[in-house]
């Protein structure tokens, strides 16, 4: 679990995906739409990340453990809970107080 903490930490926008999951694609696309550039971890091209699975896993309480995405260094959800703050306006204003985008 610190691992992923400080990687999460490093950046205003995190994501943690696999390079084979449809619904990351999905989400990082939704940051680059919203004119975010967040870092992306992809597990699957980690030695440990296996280990960052879990403790993602973990941290969520249920599977799939990924997209994990973090705003400002803390945990916001996973794609669902990303989907839902984008519908109901306030995915942009947490990423414009994380400073990840900029207006």
């Amino acid at each position: 679990m610190e691992r992923v903490t400080d990687l999460a930490s490093k950046k205003a926008a995190v994501i943690f995906t696999k390079s084979s999951c449809c619904m990351c694609h999905s989400i990082k696309q939704l940051f680059y739409e919203l004119g975010a550039s967040p870092a992306i971890h992809e597990l699957d091209q980690y030695a440990d990340g296996r280990e960052m699975e879990y403790a993602l896993r973990g941290l969520q309480g249920r599977n799939p453990s990924v997209p994990a995405v973090f705003i400002g260094g803390k945990y916001v959800g996973s794609a669902k809970d990303i989907i839902s703050l984008h519908v109901d306006g306030s995915l942009k204003q947490k990423l414009i107080d994380a400073r990840a985008i900029w207006f």
